[in-house]
């Protein structure tokens, strides 16, 4: 039973403990005892808390659906956040020495509806120093390594959420994504992730209120019905987040119709980007399960300076990253322990006028409207998730594709920055796997404020496709 339980979908999990067929007790046990199993190689869950405690917890989780009481579609849901979000009572590291002994005192905005839809948390999941770069590791919890070869990198930043997913050690995840945080681990683990439109989900760090408007919360499942699930949990208005959007209804209605639909398929960008061998033809093999389900499909080569864009990028970025940490880096002792992610976005934040802000911004503004020309003539946008397969975990990044060189740590994701910077939905789906047994995956990216609608077509191309997710 245990292996059925972490088997089924988070969507027929509720049901299963609802309808009183699998107790909480059960389930807790059978995603420990997975946990138990399968993470001391993974290493994708941190700060485990005690068995005893969390049996005891599920147990008065039964009690409650005894009494006629559920606290949500996710009562007795073991759950494990993202270890760049706080859980009140729970440490919260940020991978970084300088917070290897915090504890936090209140949740995150999401993590409080996740609460209070009545899951259980277990721990938290690992995540990049700080959540800088595509690949999960850290000076305090160690890498975590793809269960689909363990000798891999599992993404990230998110990449503790993603390989526990696949590896069936959480029924759902959560996840955060700014350069691609959701997406890169969601193609690396071959499961379901979702970058939402900008101000979908509440934040409440500071820096992220008015100036941010980069990073944003979201989900990560088996399917794109439990994605849409926890979507629906952690999104709505919060008067902590000025920027956030109000109340919509984000059920999903079943999968698309896709007949004549038009599709615009990015591939590499009429030559701009590099990809490793093998990927585009993953992302040509989704593009043939759309035009199979009535799809029309055409070829976009990007009328837009994409160097130009990229400078942009990097300009906001480092705004955005280095300045909400800037009380530490002025304490000559803290900013010793910054690495050389961080001390990267320093020295270029650094260098930067208000001037060079104004003019990234200006760019970024052209940018979104090209992407609303295109969404006259396209229904959706699709583009590869990662430019390369899963890497050696011993590996700091990677430092070239296709023999191009990346000029720096977070170049060769630079795939992901166009959605993020347009601030418009993203569903990242896997596409298959690589003569070499790696996954990788697609991007579908939706028009303004279209979380449901790109959601709904992704959920007729997983259903075509017969996607199985994890491993």
């Amino acid at each position: 039973m245990t292996g059925e339980i972490t088997d089924l979908s988070a969507a027929d999990l509720s049901a299963a403990i609802h309808a009183r067929k699998i107790s909480c007790v059960a389930v807790m046990e059978a995603y420990l005892d997975r946990i138990e199993r399968f993470n001391p190689d993974i290493n994708a869950i941190i700060y485990l808390r005690p068995r005893s405690e969390l049996i005891a917890q599920a147990r008065l989780a039964d009690t409650e659906l005894t009494d006629g009481h559920s606290r949500g579609w996710m009562h007795g849901f073991p759950q494990a956040i993202k270890d760049l979000s706080e859980v009140k009572g729970m440490p919260c590291s940020f991978g970084s020495p300088l917070f290897a002994n915090y504890v936090s005192a209140a949740d995150t905005i999401h993590v409080e509806r996740v609460r209070g839809a009545g899951a259980i948390f277990i721990g938290k999941t690992n995540t990049p120093e700080f959540g800088l770069g595509s690949h999960t590791t850290n000076p305090v919890h160690g890498p975590t390594r793809n269960p689909h070869d363990l000798g891999k990198s599992a993404g990230g930043s998110s990449g503790g959420a993603a390989a526990a997913l696949a590896a069936r050690l959480l029924p759902v995840a959560d996840g955060s994504d700014m350069m691609g945080s959701l997406r890169n681990p969601a193609a690396f683990n071959n499961v379901v992730g979702f970058r939402p439109s900008f101000g979908r989900v509440p934040s409440d760090k500071a820096a992220d209120l008015f100036l941010g408007q980069l990073g944003i919360a979201g989900p990560m499942g088996k399917t794109v019905q439990d994605t849409a699930l926890l979507l629906a949990t952690q999104s709505g208005f919060d008067p902590r987040d000025p920027l956030s959007l109000g109340p919509e209804d984000l059920e999903l209605r079943g999968p698309a119709q896709t007949r004549g639909m038009k599709i615009g398929w990015f591939g590499d960008f009429g030559g701009y980007l590099p990809f490793e061998d093998g990927v585009l033809d993953l992302g040509r093999k989704a593009i043939s399960v759309l035009a199979d389900i009535g799809c029309e499909v055409e070829d976009i080569t990007p009328d837009f300076d994409l160097a130009e864009l990229w400078q942009a990028w990097l300009t906001l970025r480092s705004f955005n990253v280095a300045h909400g940490m800037r009380a530490l880096y002025d304490q000559p002792e803290k900013r010793a322990l910054f690495n050389a992610q961080y001390m990267f976005e320093f020295d270029l934040a650094l260098g930067k006028s208000a001037a060079d802000i104004h003019a990234a911004s200006t760019v970024r503004s052209r940018w979104y409207k090209y992407m609303l020309a295109l969404f006259k003539r396209y229904d959706f946008l699709v583009m590869p998730s990662a430019q390369v397969f899963p890497f050696d975990v011993n590996l700091k990044w990677p430092e070239e594709i296709a023999g191009r060189r990346m000029d720096t740590y977070h170049r060769w994701m630079e795939v992901v920055i166009g959605p993020t910077l347009a601030g418009l939905p993203v569903v990242a789906m896997p596409a298959g796997f690589g003569s070499n047994g790696l996954p990788n995956g697609v991007q579908f990216v939706g028009p303004p404020r279209g979380d449901r609608a790109v959601l709904e077509f992704a959920q007729a191309y997983e259903q075509a496709a017969g996607i199985v997710t994890g491993v």
